[in-house]
């Protein structure tokens, strides 16, 4: 890693020496705008809107636009009576409990590095705030900009968080806040059940990004001349459910089947809602009607047997009577 700034943390009398380094980086891949015909690189230049002349960095200054086409123009002598700190200071203003900052504050992260001979305060500032659990709130100015920023501890070493100004976070301004919703206790048992079967350990290391992933697939494959697979597809998110209720209890049947447990039977406690309850009433009715229809059929299928006999002893009869008719009425023949 490359030191991007030098100076000294202030904590109280003491002055600590540090180097500062990034200590995240973005993994996303990036490219450059090229001709797609021959693959040259798309330059910008940096031209006046007004004379048409390229300009060098040298001739650029700072124009606060005051709307109406008119702006303020500010120069190097302007910036440099501003009360900023040039004195590459990290000043300790307080300690306060870490749960007390808000993580949206957050910006970006630095390590701290003891330079020199500032190794011995460095880890007793470091074992001091292990020890108070707490974090320090400062004030240090980073590319022209004075900021506020935490020094917590990951790892052994001295982390610098730079935060957003309170006046940087947006309220959230939506309707839906005024509305009168109500949840009812079922619901929220159920979905506190969901939260159970989905709670975990969270091991960063765990998760990748898959887009970058396929991304890189794309490329590699394109510079080895060879087929792009094509990954296979995510399953769609269902569609909205009518039934809150028997989505969450899918919900939470799915989760425990995704760690090799049973579903839950009964479907627990939960109370049944107007919906489901009259689903599981057709689904009884239907049961029941289906139930109903093999006997009916096994007794048809009984008595068509007898019907069958009676008619044949029937036909019997009939055929006997009308046989003794015929021999009673038969004349005899004469000499």
């Amino acid at each position: 890693m490359r030191a991007i700034w030098k100076g000294a943390v202030s904590f109280g009398l003491v002055s600590i020496a540090v180097k500062l380094y990034s200590a995240t980086e973005e993994k996303d891949i990036r490219f450059h705008q090229v001709h797609r015909e021959d693959g040259g690189r798309i330059r910008y230049k940096r031209t006046c809107s007004i004379c048409g002349e390229e300009v060098t960095y040298d001739d650029i200054a700072k124009g606060y636009d005051l709307g109406g086409g008119e702006l303020v123009i500010l120069t190097d002598e302007d910036f440099a009576e501003l009360p900023l700190s040039t004195s590459h200071a990290i000043d300790v203003l307080e300690f306060v409990p870490a749960e007390q900052v808000d993580p949206i504050l957050y910006n970006k992260a630095y390590f701290l590095e003891p330079e020199g001979t500032a190794t011995k305060p460095y880890v007793l500032l470091r074992d001091a705030l292990l020890d108070s659990e707490r974090v320090a709130i400062v004030k240090v100015a980073l590319r022209q900009r004075e900021q506020l920023a935490t020094l917590r501890v990951r790892e052994g070493v001295l982390l610098l968080n730079t935060m957003l100004w309170p006046d940087e976070v947006r309220t959230p301004d939506f309707g839906f806040l005024d509305e009168d919703l109500k949840v009812r206790p079922p619901e929220l048992a159920m979905a506190s059940s969901l939260i159970d079967s989905m709670t975990g350990e969270f091991e960063p290391d765990a998760f990748t990004d898959d887009y970058r992933a396929a991304l890189q697939e794309v490329i590699d494959a394109k510079v080895e001349g060879r087929e792009v697979v094509q990954p296979e597809e995510v399953e769609e998110a269902p569609a909205a459910a009518v039934d809150l209720m028997a989505a969450l209890k899918a919900s939470v049947d799915r989760a425990r089947a995704a760690r090799g447990e049973q579903p839950a039977r009964g479907g627990g406690a939960a109370e049944p809602t107007p919906i489901s309850s009259a689903r599981s009433a057709q689904k009884a009715a239907a049961q029941k009607k289906a139930t109903k229809a093999p006997a009916k059929k096994a007794a048809e299928k009984k008595a068509a047997p007898k019907k069958a006999a009676a008619k044949k002893t029937t036909a019997k009869k009939t055929g006997e009577a009308a046989k003794k008719t015929t021999k009673k009425t038969t004349p005899k023949k004469t000499a």
